[in-house]
Formats: structure tokens, C-alpha cells, sequence
């Protein structure tokens, strides 16, 4: 397994809509694999392949907290096939924004359709974190991103303190994963 370069906004591939995956091999289990590897590593609890600049419909996520043991999740192709029009609010992170946060308003639950790494579809219902997850994820996998949840007033100011710790970082708007 490889810990793989995450992808930073305004990068433009975060904003691409992916493709979906047509056939599950060794590739698609490895890249799953290293995307795991990668979320431990950042820490996350999830990642979307856009995030490590693949433009396919797959993520990763794990909300285990720290002193329980792990429940990784690798999703393909997933599909949300029912919300509840019951809100939560979390405060949301993002890998692809270091240490920048904000409350977004999700459904509190919803149903998903996906397959998994050995291409057997699965259905989850998720609610609380898991859904606030899951819709987070899917959400890169549509070119979405958690700050378009957010006024854009907020979105400004985010996208500010980030350019200015780039810069602070001596890295340009183009942090790629080469």
C-alpha cells in the first residue's frame, strides 16, 4: 500500500464530475487500498478518488474513533437513493481543506446503493455521522465540495485563510499530486 499526495483547493480536478467505474480488478482494489492507507494517514474519515486526482467513482471512509477498532468502508459507484427531509448539522472538514470547517446542513439520513471492492452491490443505511460522511464524499464525486454548502460569504473567508496558508507554506494554487 502507498500513502498518496491529496489534492488541495482550488484545485480543478475537486471540481470535475466523475465517471463511474466499469469493472472492478486488482487496480481498483489497490487504489481503494491506498486511499485507505492515505485517509489513516492525513487523518480523515473519508477520501474520494478526486481528491488523490483519480476522476472515478470511489471513496473510502472509516468513522471509527481512535480507541475502536477500525470499520473501513471501500464504495464504488454509489448512488443515494433516499434522504430524509429531517436536517443535521455538522461541523465538516475536509482533507482537501486543511483546517478549514464549517456547519453544513445534510440530511440525517439516507439510504445507498453501491458496489463493493469484490463488485457485489450493497445497500447502506446511514444516519449521524455516517450520512453526514457518505453525502460528503459523494458530494467530491459529483465536483461538489463541502464549502458550496455554505454561504458564500463563509466560502470566501475559507478559501481566503487557505490561499494565505499556501502561501505561508510557500505552495501556489496548484498543489497537485505529482
Amino acid at each position: 500500500m502507498a500513502i498518496l499526495p491529496i489534492l488541495v483547493a482550488p484545485h480543478p480536478v475537486l471540481r470535475k464530475k466523475c465517471v463511474p467505474v466499469d469493472s472492478i480488478g486488482d487496480t481498483e482494489r489497490k487504489l481503494l487500498d491506498d486511499m485507505l492507507e492515505t485517509m489513516y494517514d492525513a487523518p480523515g474519515i473519508g477520501l474520494a478518488a478526486p481528491q488523490i486526482g483519480v476522476a472515478k467513482r470511489m471513496l473510502v471512509m472509516d468513522i471509527a474513533r481512535a480507541n475502536d477498532a477500525p470499520t473501513p468502508l471501500k464504495i464504488i459507484n454509489p448512488e443515494i437513493t433516499a434522504a430524509s427531509e429531517e436536517l443535521y448539522s455538522y461541523e465538516e472538514g475536509c482533507l482537501s481543506y486543511p483546517e478549514q470547517y464549517a456547519d453544513v446542513k445534510r440530511p440525517a439520513k439516507v439510504t445507498v446503493t453501491y458496489l463493493d471492492e469484490t463488485g457485489a452491490e450493497q445497500v447502506l443505511e446511514a444516519e449521524g455521522l455516517t450520512a453526514v460522511c457518505i453525502q460528503h464524499e459523494i458530494d467530491h464525486l459529483d465536483g461538489i465540495n463541502f464549502v458550496d454548502h455554505i454561504s458564500s460569504l463563509k466560502r470566501g473567508m475559507i478559501m481566503r485563510r487557505l490561499k494565505k496558508e499556501q502561501a505561508r507554506m510557500g505552495k501556489n494554487n496548484k498543489v497537485t499530486a505529482d
